[in-house]
């Protein structure tokens, strides 16, 4: 059976922190995979998920199976404050659900499964550039994909207007993929007021969207990165929402996620969840705890969940520290990424930049430097930059660019 199976290409971010494992270079600098590093390049875990997990273990009394298996109701409660907030209109009305998931990724394949058995003629349309996995999550669920315009590479920005006139053209009821903060990989977001626009168009366009939601906290604030869900809550009547704590919470190796559905009714909203109750059963069966409870305790103590906040705050202002510094080291060395200079890279949030650096030039950093960057785009993880490393990186650059 086996002895026809040939070698398959290696993920193009995670084969890159394999590559960069077997460096032997003593400088060597990875920038590839989307994980928070700290100023001594260490992914930390927070004071507040410590404590969260001193208390777990404490009144801990079984492993049994978590139950229902879409998620215990507390931490349902948890996942839709974060998105709507304490009170929203849609969690009153009763008309979200959430399923927890293996990390965001679980929930993104669950979208798949769910529409691929129910919705067989919707199409999800990715924007243009967007995370190298999306494609292939979908196209494993046997779900067809499309592309519509976003970023502007003349600009560094977003392309707002050859966005919306590719919205424009998708068909009623297919669905669109947005991010719902920190766009991975450009680091480009639209503002309030575009979101505003976004919305209204896929109300008008009886479109579905799908938001990916995995770095919020990341960009401006908890309740500031919800905005543009939000906006598309009050607009349209239907939305998916894939949301992930690996990064705000630091809970990488846990798997903690949620695939949150919101319809325009109650009923409805069971009819959903229950197909999407056998599109669980069917492939993990029942979703990790351990990182669940972590959240749930959190979300559900004042303190804690100050902590928790004053954490990702932080984590946040460090990633902007760091844009910044770059930005700097560049301009220092006479080295321009964008057509205006550096400064795009402080107008973009998050953990990435889009440099716009050749694959030429980001094979020679790697061979010549032994610095790890994602081929497409140039995309740099920030967090992975520090003092430490800035000179070595941004004299690389000097070279190459």
């Amino acid at each position: 059976m086996f002895e026809s199976v040939e070698m398959a290409e290696p993920d193009a971010i995670l084969g890159l922190t394999e590559a960069f494992k077997d460096d032997p270079n003593p400088h060597k600098i990875n920038l590839g995979v989307g994980v928070y590093k700290d100023e001594h390049g260490k992914t930390p875990v927070l004071a507040s998920v410590k404590t969260a997990e001193q208390r777990i273990l404490e009144r801990e009394q079984s492993k049994g199976y978590v139950s229902p298996l879409s998620g215990t109701a507390e931490y349902v409660a948890a996942v839709q404050k974060l998105l709507f907030g304490a009170d929203h209109d849609i969690i009153t009305a009763r008309r979200a659900v959430t399923a927890h998931t293996p990390g965001g990724t679980g929930a993104l394949r669950l979208v798949g499964e769910y529409l691929q058995k129910n919705h067989a003629g919707a199409t999800v349309w990715l924007s243009d550039p967007t995370w190298a996995n999306h494609t292939g999550i979908f196209e494993a669920a046997a779900v067809p994909t499309k592309r519509y315009a976003y970023f502007d590479p003349a600009t560094n920005g977003l392309a707002f207007k050859a966005m919306t006139d590719a919205l424009e053209q998708v068909p009623a009821a297919d669905v669109v993929l947005l991010h719902g903060c920190c766009h991975n990989p450009t680091g480009v977001d639209p503002s309030p007021q575009q979101w505003g626009k976004i919305a209204d168009l896929l109300r008008r366009r009886g479109i579905v969207p799908l938001v990916d939601f995995a770095y919020q906290g990341f960009a401006t604030g908890i309740e500031e990165d919800a905005t543009g869900l939000r906006a598309l809550c009050d607009a349209v009547p239907e939305l998916l929402i894939c949301s992930s704590f690996s990064k705000n919470f630091g809970l990488y190796c846990e798997r903690v996620g949620a695939l949150t559905l919101v319809a325009d009714g109650p009923l409805t909203a069971q009819k959903v969840l229950s197909r999407v109750k056998l599109c669980v059963r069917r492939s993990y069966s029942n979703p990790p705890a351990h990182g669940s409870q972590i959240v749930t305790t959190i979300v559900g103590d004042t303190s804690l969940l100050a902590q928790w906040q004053e954490e990702v705050k932080q984590m946040r202002d460090r990633i902007n520290g760091v844009r910044k510094l770059f930005a700097e080291s560049l301009d220092a060395r006479g080295v321009k990424l964008g057509a205006d200079g550096n400064a795009f890279i402080t107008r973009q949030t998050g953990m990435f930049s889009f440099t716009g650096l050749s694959k030429e030039q980001v094979k020679s950093l790697r061979q010549d430097h032994s610095i790890y960057i994602v081929a497409s785009g140039g995309r740099v993880n920030v967090a992975g930059m520090t003092g430490g490393n800035m000179g070595t990186l941004c004299d690389a650059l000097a070279k190459v660019v």
